[in-house]
Protein backbone atom coordinates (compact mmCIF):
# COMPACT_ATOMS: atom_id res chain seq x y z
CA UNK A 1 0.00 0.00 0.00
CA UNK A 2 2.69 2.09 0.77
CA UNK A 3 4.22 1.55 -3.09
CA UNK A 4 0.85 2.10 -4.66
CA UNK A 5 0.37 5.55 -3.07
CA UNK A 6 2.91 7.63 -4.55
CA UNK A 7 2.05 6.06 -7.68
CA UNK A 8 -1.71 7.07 -7.49
CA UNK A 9 -1.13 10.06 -6.57
CA UNK A 10 1.23 10.73 -9.98
CA UNK A 11 -1.30 10.16 -12.29
CA UNK A 12 -3.86 12.44 -10.23
CA UNK A 13 -1.45 14.91 -10.32
CA UNK A 14 -0.40 14.53 -13.92
CA UNK A 15 -4.37 14.89 -15.29
CA UNK A 16 -4.57 17.74 -13.09
CA UNK A 17 -1.68 19.13 -14.57
CA UNK A 18 -3.20 18.34 -18.30
CA UNK A 19 -6.96 19.76 -17.51
CA UNK A 20 -5.23 22.99 -16.24
CA UNK A 21 -3.51 23.48 -19.50
CA UNK A 22 -6.27 22.62 -21.76
CA UNK A 23 -8.58 25.12 -20.01
CA UNK A 24 -6.27 28.20 -19.78
CA UNK A 25 -7.18 30.90 -21.30
CA UNK A 26 -4.78 34.13 -21.08
CA UNK A 27 -6.44 37.58 -20.55
CA UNK A 28 -5.52 40.77 -21.50
CA UNK A 29 -6.19 44.66 -20.47
CA UNK A 30 -9.33 45.57 -22.00
CA UNK A 31 -7.56 48.34 -23.83
CA UNK A 32 -5.01 45.71 -25.55
CA UNK A 33 -8.10 43.42 -26.05
CA UNK A 34 -9.96 46.47 -27.80
CA UNK A 35 -7.18 47.28 -30.04
CA UNK A 36 -6.79 43.88 -30.74
CA UNK A 37 -10.41 43.43 -31.97
CA UNK A 38 -10.08 46.90 -34.32
CA UNK A 39 -7.35 45.09 -35.81
CA UNK A 40 -9.58 42.58 -36.45
CA UNK A 41 -12.24 45.04 -38.60
CA UNK A 42 -11.64 46.45 -42.13
CA UNK A 43 -11.16 50.19 -42.14
CA UNK A 44 -13.26 51.80 -45.16
CA UNK A 45 -13.46 54.74 -46.92
CA UNK A 46 -17.26 55.27 -47.84
CA UNK A 47 -18.03 57.86 -50.08
CA UNK A 48 -21.56 58.92 -50.45
CA UNK A 49 -23.33 61.42 -53.59
CA UNK A 50 -26.14 63.19 -51.48
CA UNK A 51 -27.04 65.61 -53.82
CA UNK A 52 -27.04 65.13 -57.54
CA UNK A 53 -28.96 65.42 -60.81
CA UNK A 54 -28.28 61.85 -62.00
CA UNK A 55 -31.24 59.93 -59.92
CA UNK A 56 -29.99 56.45 -58.11
CA UNK A 57 -31.40 55.57 -54.41
CA UNK A 58 -35.07 56.08 -54.95
CA UNK A 59 -35.57 57.84 -51.68
CA UNK A 60 -34.09 60.83 -52.31
CA UNK A 61 -34.43 63.91 -54.32
CA UNK A 62 -32.38 64.43 -57.55
CA UNK A 63 -31.55 67.79 -58.58
CA UNK A 64 -28.60 69.47 -60.37
CA UNK A 65 -25.71 70.29 -58.35
CA UNK A 66 -23.14 68.32 -56.68
CA UNK A 67 -22.30 66.90 -53.32
CA UNK A 68 -20.33 64.12 -51.87
CA UNK A 69 -19.90 62.88 -48.22
CA UNK A 70 -16.28 61.17 -47.39
CA UNK A 71 -16.33 59.37 -44.34
CA UNK A 72 -13.27 57.44 -42.29
CA UNK A 73 -10.57 59.47 -43.47
CA UNK A 74 -9.09 61.40 -40.39
CA UNK A 75 -11.62 63.53 -40.53
CA UNK A 76 -15.52 63.63 -42.23
CA UNK A 77 -15.28 65.91 -45.78
CA UNK A 78 -18.21 67.04 -47.47
CA UNK A 79 -16.98 68.21 -50.80
CA UNK A 80 -19.99 70.90 -52.45
CA UNK A 81 -22.91 71.41 -51.37
CA UNK A 82 -25.30 71.28 -54.03
CA UNK A 83 -27.42 73.80 -54.92
CA UNK A 84 -30.70 74.54 -51.69
CA UNK A 85 -29.95 73.51 -48.60
CA UNK A 86 -33.00 71.65 -47.99
CA UNK A 87 -32.72 69.10 -50.43
CA UNK A 88 -29.08 68.47 -49.06
CA UNK A 89 -30.11 68.43 -45.51
CA UNK A 90 -33.10 66.39 -46.77
CA UNK A 91 -31.35 63.43 -48.72
CA UNK A 92 -28.78 63.42 -45.61
CA UNK A 93 -31.71 62.56 -43.25
CA UNK A 94 -32.72 59.62 -45.34
CA UNK A 95 -29.64 58.11 -45.78
CA UNK A 96 -28.87 58.70 -42.26
CA UNK A 97 -26.11 60.92 -42.39
CA UNK A 98 -25.77 63.82 -39.34
CA UNK A 99 -24.20 67.20 -40.39
CA UNK A 100 -23.26 67.41 -36.99
CA UNK A 101 -20.62 64.69 -38.00
CA UNK A 102 -18.38 67.25 -40.89
CA UNK A 103 -15.85 68.51 -40.14
CA UNK A 104 -14.35 70.27 -42.87
CA UNK A 105 -16.06 71.24 -46.15
CA UNK A 106 -14.62 72.07 -49.25
CA UNK A 107 -16.14 73.89 -52.03
CA UNK A 108 -15.00 72.95 -55.87
CA UNK A 109 -15.98 76.21 -57.42
CA UNK A 110 -18.07 79.18 -57.74
CA UNK A 111 -21.06 78.18 -59.23
CA UNK A 112 -24.43 77.76 -57.29
CA UNK A 113 -25.20 74.81 -57.88
CA UNK A 114 -22.35 73.39 -56.00
CA UNK A 115 -22.23 76.41 -53.27
CA UNK A 116 -26.10 77.32 -52.66
CA UNK A 117 -27.07 74.97 -49.65
CA UNK A 118 -23.86 76.05 -48.18
CA UNK A 119 -25.94 78.60 -45.66
CA UNK A 120 -28.33 76.15 -44.79
CA UNK A 121 -25.86 73.58 -44.23
CA UNK A 122 -23.34 75.24 -41.62
CA UNK A 123 -26.28 76.37 -39.30
CA UNK A 124 -27.11 72.86 -39.18
CA UNK A 125 -23.72 72.04 -38.76
CA UNK A 126 -20.96 71.95 -35.81
CA UNK A 127 -17.66 73.65 -36.28
CA UNK A 128 -16.23 72.69 -39.26
CA UNK A 129 -13.42 74.26 -41.01
CA UNK A 130 -13.74 75.91 -44.96
CA UNK A 131 -11.60 74.68 -47.61
CA UNK A 132 -12.06 77.52 -50.71
CA UNK A 133 -10.59 78.45 -53.65
CA UNK A 134 -9.06 81.95 -53.00
CA UNK A 135 -10.91 83.73 -56.05
CA UNK A 136 -14.09 82.86 -54.23
CA UNK A 137 -15.73 86.45 -52.95
CA UNK A 138 -14.71 87.31 -50.03
CA UNK A 139 -18.63 87.39 -48.83
CA UNK A 140 -17.83 83.67 -48.47
CA UNK A 141 -15.30 83.71 -45.86
CA UNK A 142 -17.31 86.30 -43.68
CA UNK A 143 -20.77 83.93 -43.61
CA UNK A 144 -18.62 81.48 -42.65
CA UNK A 145 -16.81 83.37 -39.82
CA UNK A 146 -19.50 85.10 -38.73
CA UNK A 147 -21.18 81.30 -38.01
CA UNK A 148 -17.91 80.65 -36.08
CA UNK A 149 -16.32 78.24 -38.79
CA UNK A 150 -12.62 78.80 -39.80
CA UNK A 151 -11.96 79.08 -43.20
CA UNK A 152 -8.61 78.33 -45.27
CA UNK A 153 -8.47 80.07 -48.85
CA UNK A 154 -7.01 77.67 -51.04
CA UNK A 155 -4.33 78.82 -53.99
CA UNK A 156 -1.55 75.93 -54.69
CA UNK A 157 -1.73 72.28 -53.33
CA UNK A 158 -2.26 71.72 -49.73
CA UNK A 159 -3.05 68.85 -47.19
CA UNK A 160 -6.64 69.13 -45.68
CA UNK A 161 -6.31 66.14 -43.23
CA UNK A 162 -3.75 62.78 -42.88
CA UNK A 163 -4.10 61.62 -46.77
CA UNK A 164 -7.05 64.73 -48.32
CA UNK A 165 -5.22 66.80 -50.63
CA UNK A 166 -6.43 69.85 -52.87
CA UNK A 167 -4.79 70.43 -56.34
CA UNK A 168 -4.92 74.08 -55.24
CA UNK A 169 -7.22 76.40 -57.96
CA UNK A 170 -6.72 75.67 -61.47
CA UNK A 171 -8.31 76.89 -64.22
CA UNK A 172 -7.61 80.05 -66.52
CA UNK A 173 -11.93 80.80 -66.74
CA UNK A 174 -13.72 79.58 -64.08
CA UNK A 175 -11.67 78.59 -61.42
CA UNK A 176 -11.36 74.88 -59.29
CA UNK A 177 -10.22 72.69 -57.18
CA UNK A 178 -10.52 68.93 -56.83
CA UNK A 179 -10.00 66.73 -53.61
CA UNK A 180 -7.43 63.58 -53.53
CA UNK A 181 -7.82 60.82 -51.36
CA UNK A 182 -4.35 58.98 -50.64
CA UNK A 183 -6.04 55.26 -50.05
CA UNK A 184 -4.48 51.68 -49.80
CA UNK A 185 -5.91 51.21 -53.45
CA UNK A 186 -4.50 54.21 -54.81
CA UNK A 187 -5.92 58.12 -55.73
CA UNK A 188 -9.50 59.04 -55.67
CA UNK A 189 -9.39 62.54 -57.53
CA UNK A 190 -13.06 64.03 -56.70
CA UNK A 191 -14.13 66.81 -58.99
CA UNK A 192 -17.14 69.24 -58.96
CA UNK A 193 -17.52 69.67 -62.71
CA UNK A 194 -13.95 69.94 -63.85
CA UNK A 195 -13.92 73.15 -65.15
CA UNK A 196 -10.11 73.29 -65.74
CA UNK A 197 -10.70 69.62 -67.90
CA UNK A 198 -10.84 66.47 -66.05
CA UNK A 199 -7.25 65.20 -67.36
CA UNK A 200 -5.70 68.26 -66.55
CA UNK A 201 -7.30 67.36 -62.79
CA UNK A 202 -6.06 64.02 -62.86
CA UNK A 203 -2.36 65.08 -63.79
CA UNK A 204 -2.25 67.59 -61.31
CA UNK A 205 -3.66 65.42 -58.82
CA UNK A 206 -0.41 62.85 -59.33
CA UNK A 207 1.94 65.43 -59.24
CA UNK A 208 0.36 66.66 -55.82
CA UNK A 209 0.56 62.91 -54.67
CA UNK A 210 2.53 60.46 -56.16
CA UNK A 211 0.57 57.21 -57.24
CA UNK A 212 -1.68 55.36 -59.24
CA UNK A 213 -5.35 56.94 -60.08
CA UNK A 214 -7.54 54.39 -58.41
CA UNK A 215 -11.11 56.53 -59.17
CA UNK A 216 -11.93 59.65 -60.73
CA UNK A 217 -15.47 60.65 -59.69
CA UNK A 218 -17.47 63.50 -59.97
CA UNK A 219 -18.59 66.20 -62.84
CA UNK A 220 -16.61 65.78 -65.77
CA UNK A 221 -18.94 68.74 -68.22
CA UNK A 222 -18.82 67.16 -71.11
CA UNK A 223 -22.20 67.77 -72.18
CA UNK A 224 -21.96 68.75 -75.93
CA UNK A 225 -18.30 67.51 -76.26
CA UNK A 226 -19.11 64.91 -79.76
CA UNK A 227 -18.34 60.94 -79.45
CA UNK A 228 -14.80 61.71 -81.31
CA UNK A 229 -14.01 64.42 -78.15
CA UNK A 230 -14.87 61.91 -75.76
CA UNK A 231 -12.77 59.25 -77.01
CA UNK A 232 -9.59 61.41 -76.66
CA UNK A 233 -10.37 62.08 -73.03
CA UNK A 234 -10.77 58.50 -72.09
CA UNK A 235 -7.72 57.50 -74.24
CA UNK A 236 -6.03 60.55 -71.99
CA UNK A 237 -7.48 59.22 -68.77
CA UNK A 238 -6.35 55.83 -69.53
CA UNK A 239 -2.80 56.31 -70.82
CA UNK A 240 -3.10 58.12 -67.28
CA UNK A 241 -3.66 54.55 -65.69
CA UNK A 242 -7.19 55.64 -64.15
CA UNK A 243 -8.47 52.54 -63.16
CA UNK A 244 -12.35 53.21 -62.16
CA UNK A 245 -14.55 56.14 -62.95
CA UNK A 246 -17.27 57.54 -62.12
CA UNK A 247 -19.00 60.37 -64.12
CA UNK A 248 -22.16 61.88 -63.26
CA UNK A 249 -23.71 65.56 -62.83
CA UNK A 250 -22.73 67.75 -65.97
CA UNK A 251 -21.03 64.75 -67.61
CA UNK A 252 -23.96 64.33 -70.07
CA UNK A 253 -26.10 60.97 -70.70
CA UNK A 254 -23.74 60.10 -74.08
CA UNK A 255 -20.39 60.95 -72.18
CA UNK A 256 -21.23 58.57 -69.65
CA UNK A 257 -22.27 55.69 -71.52
CA UNK A 258 -19.18 56.30 -73.69
CA UNK A 259 -17.13 56.17 -70.25
CA UNK A 260 -19.32 53.14 -69.21
CA UNK A 261 -18.18 51.25 -72.16
CA UNK A 262 -15.04 51.64 -71.93
CA UNK A 263 -14.24 50.76 -68.32
CA UNK A 264 -16.79 47.97 -68.56
CA UNK A 265 -16.75 46.46 -64.73
CA UNK A 266 -14.64 49.32 -63.47
CA UNK A 267 -17.33 51.75 -64.33
CA UNK A 268 -18.79 52.96 -60.76
CA UNK A 269 -22.36 54.36 -60.65
CA UNK A 270 -22.43 57.63 -58.76
CA UNK A 271 -25.74 59.24 -58.84
CA UNK A 272 -27.77 61.06 -56.35
CA UNK A 273 -27.40 58.23 -52.94
CA UNK A 274 -24.89 55.85 -54.63
CA UNK A 275 -21.93 54.47 -52.60
CA UNK A 276 -18.70 53.99 -52.72
CA UNK A 277 -16.33 52.28 -50.49
CA UNK A 278 -12.68 51.43 -50.14
CA UNK A 279 -11.83 48.80 -47.76
CA UNK A 280 -8.42 49.21 -46.34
Amino acid sequence: MILKMPAAMRLAAFIFAITLVFSYKPTMHSSLAQAEVKKMVPSVIEITVLYNNVAQDQRLTPAWGMSCLIEGMEKTILFDTGGDGRILLSNMRKLGKDPAKVEAVALSHIHGDHTGGLSEFLQAAGNVELYIPKSFPDGFRRQAEELGHTTTMIGKPVQIAKDVYSTGEMGDGIKEQALILNTSKGLVVITGCAHPGVVNLVRKAKEVCTGDVYLVMGGFHLMGYSDREVQKIIKELKDLGVKKVGPSHCTGDRPIELFRRAWKEDFVEIGCGGTFQIKL
